[in-house]
């Protein structure tokens, strides 16, 4: 099984290498890896104490944030290296203020797990929900280095607990000093296949949107965009896909003019902004956000063009519709229930832990069809005492799961080397 692991690691390698002339995606991958090595011999890290965090993309790092900045203020004599898997993670934060070293990993064989470990000499390892890469994991096991997973969530289904699986489960059983889990389904999962050093910690998504809304700023162009009918209420759709951007036209319609919706769809570059503007919206007076200044003051639609803002804007809406729901999977809907505001989302939701528990709390909705969509939002949106309850039990969730930062670095700082 050693060998098969490793010929379907360099099958896609290979794979990578093949598609870079022609995908971007995987050209900046490919160039990230032949980069690694040398700017990982010149880096500030690996010549003292070094705290490893590796994420395989931007929503497993926005996981580790909480850990990384806790742990970094907690112990400031460690120098901190932050790794990815995925472009779409090291592009983003390669710029990272709180990491003294941000690269990609290079895939996982043999060689260069061995290589990347003996440069970066890592005092202590942590990996942010998934991404277990056998070949580095080995490497940490046999330097003693406490490793670390948290955030992990384990089902049935996974390739692990399947006759395929197993044997690679049995390699990392003893590669972490500590699995940090979110449910008791995990817990048990992996107690039954003899992992031992595992605890309920939750989910850090909790904490770091929780930081989020405490640390957001006034947008002041949002301010004046409600100002223009300040008796409105306001609905915002996050992350929207074409799908959702149809259901949010009728319901406008529906509307006849008595709602301020706020659109952030998922693909903000021109063309598609620009269809919704001119095309989906025709005939109803629109602002993008970059060109708020002198617009129809008519205006009830603010369609947001630009990235970045989204987890601080849910603080003015009554209402949020998270967008993705009739595709693979609705979007971050912590971002909008760390506000205290109802969430509303399609039905592909079911693999998302914290909508299941929104929608059994009763601060979340889902829907399949547009009359179930518009019956919800005319509840949340006209009857007060619908939305108070609704957002009252976002908050109680909130509170009822932050902490997972906590708990985690109070077992992590025992096992800290003690030099």
């Amino acid at each position: 099984m050693r060998l098969l692991y490793s010929f379907g690691i360099k099958c896609y390698a290979l794979g990578v290498r093949m598609a870079a002339p022609f995908n971007p995606k995987a050209k900046l991958m490919l160039a990230g890896w032949r980069r690694t090595f040398g700017r990982l011999s010149v880096a500030p890290v690996g010549k003292g104490k070094t705290a490893w965090f590796h994420a395989s993309s931007l929503g497993e790092f926005e996981q580790a944030r909480p850990v990384l900045e806790e742990f970094r203020r907690r112990h400031p004599e460690y120098k901190v290296c932050v790794t990815f898997f995925s472009p779409s993670g090291f592009e983003v934060r390669k710029n990272y203020p709180n990491a003294d070293f941000v690269c990609y990993l290079p895939m996982d064989t043999r060689a260069n797990a061995i290589r990347f470990v003996n440069l970066l000499r890592p005092s202590v390892a942590f990996f942010a929900k998934y991404d277990y890469w056998f070949n580095y994991l080995e490497q940490l096991r046999r330097r003693d280095v406490p490793t670390y997973i948290f955030s992990a969530i384990f089902r049935p289904q996974q390739y692990f607990f399947n006759w395929y699986g197993k044997w690679f489960l049995e390699q990392i059983r003893g590669c972490f000093t500590h699995m940090f889990v979110q449910n008791e389904e995990s817990l048990k999962l992996l107690q039954s296949h003899g992992f031992k050093q595992v605890t309920i910690a939750g989910d850090t998504r909790f904490d770091r949107v929780h930081t989020i809304a405490q640390e957001a700023k006034r947008n002041e162009v949002v301010e004046r965009f409600l100002s223009l009918h300040p008796d409105e209420p306001v609905l915002l759709a996050g992350s929207s896909w074409e799908p959702d951007e149809e259901l949010l036209r009728r319901y406008l319609q529906h509307r006849g003019g008595h709602l301020m919706l706020i659109m952030a769809p998922h693909v903000i570059d021109k063309s598609h902004t620009g269809w919704i503007k001119d095309n989906l919206l025709k005939g109803i007076p629109c602002t993008m956000y970059t060109q708020m200044g002198d617009d129809d003051p008519q205006s009830k639609v603010l369609i947001i063009d630009n990235m970045g803002m989204l987890s601080t804007l849910y603080r003015y809406a009554r209402v949020a519709y998270i967008g993705g729901g009739f595709g693979a999977g609705i979007h971050n809907i912590l971002e909008a229930v760390t506000f205290g505001k109802p969430v509303v989302f399609g039905p592909k939701y079911h693999k998302f832990k914290e909508a299941c528990d929104i929608i059994e709390k009763g601060g979340g909705y889902s829907f399949d069809k547009y009359e179930q969509l518009e019956a919800i939002l005319d509840r949340l949106l006209d009857n007060n005492t619908a939305y108070q309850q609704a957002s009252q039990q976002c908050i109680q969730y909130m509170g009822s799961n932050i902490g997972s930062t906590e708990q985690i670095l109070t077992i992590v700082d025992k096992d800290l080397p003690k030099y």
